[in-house]
C-alpha cells in the first residue's frame, strides 16, 4: 500500500517539477538562461537543445548574451531564436549573440499571466489523473480481496491529503509567478 502512495507522491512531484520548468520558460521583465537553454537548433543535421552548444550570461538585468562554443553554429542558433516565440531580434557581433529584453507591456504581461495560470491548471489535471489512476488500482485490488475496505479507505484518505497537498503548492507556485509577472 505504502509503496502505491509512495509512487503517486514521486508522479505528482514529476507535475510539480514540470511545472517549474514550463513558469521558467515564461518571460517576466528579467534576462535568464532558461528563456533559450531548451530551444532546439538544427545544428549539422540534428535537433540539438542550445544549451550544449552555448554558454549564457547575464551582464544587465534585461540582456541575455549568448556564447557559442563553436563559432560556426551562430547562424544556426540566430535562426531558432529568430523562430522561437521569444519575439526577440538577437543581434550578432560575430564572436557572441546578444538579447535584449523590451520592457513588458501591460497587456503583455497579462497574455502571460494567462499563459502561467493555463499551465498550472494543466499541472492540477496531471496531478488529479494520478490520483484519479491510483484510486482505479485500489478498488481493483479491493474487488480482488487483496485489501480491506478499511485499508482501501485509510489509503484514499491518505491520497486525497496528498493530493491537495500538492495542488496547494501548485497555486503557491502560480500565485509567485503571477506576481513575478505583474511586478514593473
Amino acid at each position: 500500500m505504502d509503496a502505491h502512495i509512495a509512487d503517486c507522491k514521486d508522479r505528482m512531484h514529476k507535475a510539480v517539477v514540470h511545472l517549474q520548468e514550463e513558469f521558467a520558460t515564461v518571460r517576466t521583465g528579467r534576462a535568464t538562461p532558461a528563456l533559450v537553454e531548451k530551444l532546439k537548433v538544427d545544428y549539422y543535421g540534428s535537433e540539438v537543445p542550445l544549451q550544449q552548444l552555448a554558454g549564457f550570461s547575464v551582464p544587465e538585468p534585461r540582456v541575455l548574451v549568448v556564447a557559442p562554443y563553436d563559432k560556426g553554429a551562430m547562424k544556426a542558433i540566430e535562426k531558432a531564436i529568430q523562430g522561437s516565440d521569444l519575439g526577440i531580434n538577437p543581434s550578432n557581433d560575430g564572436a557572441v549573440i546578444r538579447l535584449t529584453f523590451p520592457e513588458l507591456t501591460e497587456e503583455r504581461r497579462k497574455e502571460m499571466v494567462k499563459v502561467a495560470k493555463h499551465r498550472a491548471e494543466e499541472s492540477r489535471v496531471a496531478v488529479r489523473n494520478v490520483r484519479r489512476h491510483a484510486r482505479q488500482e485500489l478498488e481493483a485490488m479491493e474487488r480482488a480481496a487483496e485489501i480491506s475496505a478499511d485499508e482501501l479507505a485509510r489509503v484514499e484518505k491518505e491520497l486525497e491529503k496528498l493530493t491537495h497537498e500538492v495542488v496547494a503548492e501548485i497555486d503557491r507556485m502560480l500565485v509567485h509567478k503571477e506576481q513575478e509577472l505583474l511586478e514593473v
